[in-house]
């Protein structure tokens, strides 16, 4: 029995090491060379302490406290350059290549080749259940990487845009864009 419990545990720990994006050790150095940096990192407790500044007046605030409910940490990383080329393509590969692993599906890729931007939605599913999410935002002078871990309804995730330093991504609206460039 107490090997039945060590071993959920481990499996436990493990799905919650998954769906967090481990940020490459060489992204220290792109924050010395950035113009500007945002940093989020909101554990469990301070989420709660966070989503107490959420109104319940307004229903957006609400029901975005609603979903925060659900969280095991908000992270976000957004790197703003002064000029082009201030990070590779193999920094974010290192990012992208955690998202090809296991739990993980990509459910939104876009690419302009014009504009040279990219953004990838992926969420991380554990027994059938949402319990990540991980964006990979990429522009000539930009870099942005949001995570979420833990449980997340599909249908709210959008509420959390602009909220917790979660930049809004405008997905649809790129995915669009992108559809009319391909026609």
């Amino acid at each position: 029995m107490k090997l039945a419990v060590c071993l959920f545990v481990v499996a436990a720990g493990a799905a919650q090491a998954q769906m967090l994006l481990k940020i490459p050790d060489s992204f220290s150095k792109l924050a010395d060379k950035a113009e500007e940096v945002v940093d989020v990192t909101l554990d469990p407790a301070t989420l709660g302490l966070a989503s107490r500044f959420l109104s319940d007046k307004d229903s957006d605030e609400k029901a975005a406290k609603k979903v925060v409910s659900g969280l095991k940490g908000i992270y976000v990383r957004s790197y703003t350059f002064a000029k082009e080329g201030e990070y590779s393509d193999a920094d974010v590969e290192l990012l992208r290549a955690q998202l090809r692993g296991p739990g993980w599906s990509c459910i939104v890729n876009v690419r302009s080749k014009k504009d040279r931007e990219n953004a990838q939605v992926c969420f991380f599913s554990q027994n059938g259940t949402v319990a990540g999410l991980a964006i990979v935002a990429t522009e000539p002078k930009e870099l942005t990487i949001v995570n979420i871990a833990g449980f997340i309804d599909k249908e709210h995730l959008g509420l959390l845009e602009g909220q917790f330093g979660i930049p809004k991504t405008h997905t649809e609206e790129k995915q669009k864009k992108q559809d009319k460039d391909d026609d």
